[in-house]
């Protein structure tokens, strides 16, 4: 490892639900340093991998949810942090682990400054039409209910990413992983997008339901079917893929499938339909479409949910070349020459919009060891 580099590198730390991202980052955004912990409980890991790298220019932290205040990255201190918490009911699997990164760098590197940088931001665009929820104006204004949309940082990178790729000014973003979701991008701003007030809503997860009729959930509610408890637990990790076909892992789903399984089949079937329903719907929203754009864990790396949801999408003017699409590789395009809107397979890179943000939070300059920082601040 080389401390020089080090010295000036950006440490970004992406915690998710269960895992935690650590990477160092140059000026020109290469990868000095990186681990991905599986099973990050929230107390180990930072410490290890800091510890031949003490001189950290800046750090910057992935945090799910901004609410109404955070339209832009924000440094932080005791009162940033206070909101972030008081955020927590909104985004339960993801912001204690965003709080205890903050914790752990805080502890670790005292000195050193650090930006949170919010999935939510980057949706801050959404028309007034995307954005709000027919719900009675009293409740909209309490308690500032309307659709935040999440994995902004994602969506931003993949949609510049392609674009500076393949050219074009109407972009549908595919975020697919564990948490899936779709945005409608034009000239680099988000227009509309699947996940609303929470990361619960829209397409079918790995463990989460997506849109369900709220009647049905007040059917089970108020029939004492299930209390609150039992139904939160079970929209977020028994549901999705996993409630279908008893795996979460999609991998596994299709080889249960392939053996014959019925549940695992429904399960890629139900997964396709949504992922297709919702492209065409961020497709209207556009008023058409030029790129489309696949990322993520599964948008990367599953080529058979990428053909057969591009299969249905002909009348868009989609068409994917099948060597290309099984080629997997990062960056690259696998439409058909004859297509008329190019479909892109785009790396995952949410440490380099992190990064971004904290350069243009604190003043940072490419090529700076941190000299030169201007005592910015965001959201609000």
């Amino acid at each position: 490892m080389d401390l020089a580099l080090l010295m000036r590198g950006l440490l970004v730390v992406n915690a998710g639900s269960s895992s935690l991202k650590l990477s160092v980052l140059d000026e020109d955004d290469s990868v000095l340093a990186q681990r991905h912990l599986e099973r990050w409980d929230g107390t180990d890991g930072i410490a290890d991998f800091l510890a031949d790298a003490p001189d950290i220019a800046a750090v910057g932290h992935r945090v799910v949810h901004g609410g109404p205040d955070f339209s832009a990255p924000a440094v932080v201190d005791a009162d940033v942090r206070t909101r972030i918490e008081r955020l927590t009911d909104l985004a339960p699997l993801h912001q204690p682990r965003a709080l205890a990164g903050i914790d752990a760098v805080t502890e670790l590197l005292p000195d050193v400054p650090q930006v949170a940088c919010f999935d939510t931001a980057f949706h801050h665009t959404l028309p007034a039409a995307a954005r709000t929820y027919a719900l009675p104006a009293r409740w909209r204004k309490a308690w500032d209910l309307r659709r935040y949309g999440f994995h902004g940082l994602s969506h931003a990178y993949a949609a510049r990413r392609a674009t500076e790729l393949g050219g074009g000014s109407r972009v549908v973003t595919c975020h697919l992983g564990a948490g899936c979701s779709l945005a409608a991008v034009r000239d680099g701003r988000s227009v509309d997008t699947t996940m609303g007030f929470t990361p619960l809503a829209g397409l079918v997860m790995a463990t989460r339901s997506g849109d369900v009729d709220p009647g049905l959930l007040v059917w089970l509610l108020h029939n004492g079917k299930l209390d609150v408890s039992d139904l939160a637990d079970g929209l977020e990790h028994e549901s999705g893929v996993r409630g279908l076909a008893g795996n979460a892992d999609l991998r596994d789903v299709h080889r249960a499938a392939d053996s014959g399984s019925r549940d695992a089949a429904l399960a890629l079937e139900v997964f396709v339909h949504r992922l297709r329903q919702g492209i065409a719907a961020m497709a209207a929203s556009l008023g058409g479409l030029d790129l489309l754009v696949f990322t993520g864990g599964v948008g990367e790396h599953d080529a058979v949910v990428r053909s057969q949801t591009v299969a249905g999408l002909g009348f868009l003017g989609v068409e994917l070349d099948a060597r290309r699409n099984a080629a997997r590789s990062a960056d690259a395009l696998v439409s058909s020459a004859g297509s008329a809107v190019g479909v892109w397979v785009v790396e995952a890179r949410e440490d380099v919009e992190i990064a971004d943000g904290v350069r243009r939070t604190i003043g940072i300059r490419r090529g700076d060891s941190g000299a030169g920082r201007d005592d910015a601040r965001g959201g609000g």
